[in-house]
């Protein structure tokens, strides 16, 4: 070997040392940095979510018939009523000197059809003069009658028996026939009425598990099963109405908002995926600092979590997130 070789030759070690330092280097820390997860082990939940509010399972929303001023309100919230029994009068003074008038006015036709009645049977009036008497005093009670009625409108009932949950309006008022009075129910059983979308409720069943979540109560989960299922749904919200039973001890009041979780599906030691690694019914693994696509087989699908059936194993190391752009055979690294 030449003097002049020799000279060079720690030179090229050099080189060659640093260039393999730097393919190793960047095979162990180059590429697109990610998060990883593993499978783990859990309950899988797949529930159907829609929002509710806590009412009667028997209660009435209690209106005036005709509009009037409240002149007297006869009972307080929490009072047991009967049905029939009165709530509140509105002002009907008006009523009463209407009725008044025509019954002066009854009388007077009343006694003019006797006289004329008396005269005819005396040959001294025609008969058709009795007829008109006898028609007038009809037509003024059947006046009467309607005056009467629209009186008793004027008192606002209890339609069922019940509590008086709740009461708006003062005396003084002006109260219109689409104000809301009072509300009358009875305090148990109470229900949860929930909107659910169309689109979900085929898959929704009397008797199903329901998770329960309410400001009131934020450290609680409660627990109650659905009940009913409207037959018929809403056309324009697209939604269809599902009332959920709740337990006679449940700590939830009237006229609260809840969330609600209906549960379709549940299983015990699933293996669980963070919803954001599937692309499309595929997950991206590591293999040698490679990203690879990989089909799997899913169970139970729930909001933040799936379930892998098959696909994948334990040691697999999975992309948490795929990052925009990230596709099968780049260069990755774990976080």
């Amino acid at each position: 070997m030449s003097r002049r070789i020799l000279s060079r030759l720690p030179a090229l070690l050099l080189l060659l040392a640093l260039a393999g330092g730097g393919a190793w280097a960047w095979q162990q820390g180059g590429g697109t940095e990610v998060e990883t997860v593993r499978l783990r082990q859990g309950p899988a939940v797949e529930a159907i979510y829609a929002t509710g509010t806590v009412e009667p399972e028997k209660w009435a929303r209690i209106a005036p018939v005709m509009p009037g001023r409240i002149a007297e309100i006869l009972v307080r919230e929490g009072d047991r009523v009967r049905e029939g029994q009165p709530l509140a009068r509105l002002d009907d003074r008006e009523a009463r000197a209407k009725i008044a008038e025509l019954e002066a006015k009854a009388a007077y036709w009343r006694e003019e059809m006797e006289r004329a009645a008396s005269l005819a049977n005396s040959g001294i009036r025609p008969r058709e003069s009795a007829q008109k008497s006898r028609s007038e005093y009809e037509q003024v009670v059947a006046t009467i009658n309607a005056a009467r009625q629209r009186r008793s409108d004027l008192m606002v009932t209890a339609p069922i028996d019940g509590i008086v949950l709740r009461r708006d309006g003062e005396i003084g008022e002006l109260a219109e026939i689409k104000d809301a009075l009072f509300w009358v129910g009875a305090p148990k059983p109470l229900r949860i009425t929930a909107e659910v979308d169309e689109e979900d409720i085929a898959r929704v069943h009397v008797g199903q598990k329901v998770l329960i979540k309410a400001d009131a109560f934020i450290d609680r989960v409660l627990e109650a099963r659905v009940d009913r299922i409207t037959p018929k749904g809403d056309p324009i919200n697209k939604t269809f109405r599902v009332r959920v039973i709740l337990p006679d001890d449940s700590p939830l009041l009237i006229g609260m908002t809840t969330e609600i979780n209906i549960i379709v599906a549940e299983r015990t030691g699933a293996q669980l995926l963070p919803a954001t690694a599937l692309l499309d019914g595929k997950v991206m693994t590591i293999e040698n600092g490679e990203a690879r696509l990989r089909p799997v087989t899913l169970g139970i699908r729930g909001r933040t979590v799936v379930e892998i059936a098959s696909g994948l194993g334990p040691d697999d190391v999975v992309v948490a997130a795929p990052p925009p752009g990230l596709k099968a055979g780049d260069r990755v690294r774990a976080k």
